[in-house]
């Protein structure tokens, strides 16, 4: 399924009265629920292909959350995830990542990728400035709107 229709999917759900909502396509099956934790935001809680299936989130997870909680910003502009997938803060394994603490970048300039149902997606800055916080891991599991970077 297309990641635009999947994002449109979460907005719908998230904004109707609806508390859940299961797609099946050709290519797979959708099924999103909205928490409770969260009142008005849909999370997607399994997505899954015909030929194979998603593989659970792994163990760092609970870590991303404390992560987010420490490092609530006063000030500076939060990006945050498009999608749900793995985090990388490089294109391979022995590369440079993409940005440090104290990085200056420009907007649209590549910060992250995101890897999605096989797809690597590359995640620019919306806004300009110099990298003040990395609030996820490598190889960490991220959910739609969490927050991944905190720029000045």
């Amino acid at each position: 399924m297309d990641l635009r229709k999947l994002k449109t999917l979460i907005d719908l759900v998230s904004e109707s009265n609806i508390s859940e909502l299961e797609i099946t396509e050709a290519d797979g099956k959708v099924r999103i629920v909205k928490s409770d934790a969260h009142p008005g935001i849909a999370q997607p809680v399994h997505h899954a292909q015909v030929p194979m299936a998603v593989p659970a989130a792994s163990a760092p997870a609970p870590a991303a959350a404390t992560l987010a909680v420490e490092a609530a910003p006063d000030t500076g502009h939060v990006v945050k995830s498009p999608m749900v997938g793995t985090f990388y803060r490089s294109a391979s394994p022995g590369s440079e990542p993409f940005a440090e603490i104290g990085t200056v970048v420009k907007e649209g300039q590549a910060i992250c990728i995101i890897e999605a149902m096989k797809i690597m997606n590359e995640i620019e800055a919306d806004k300009a400035g110099t990298v003040r916080q990395i609030l996820c891991e490598n190889g960490q599991a991220v959910e739609f709107g969490q927050p991944l970077f905190i720029i000045e």
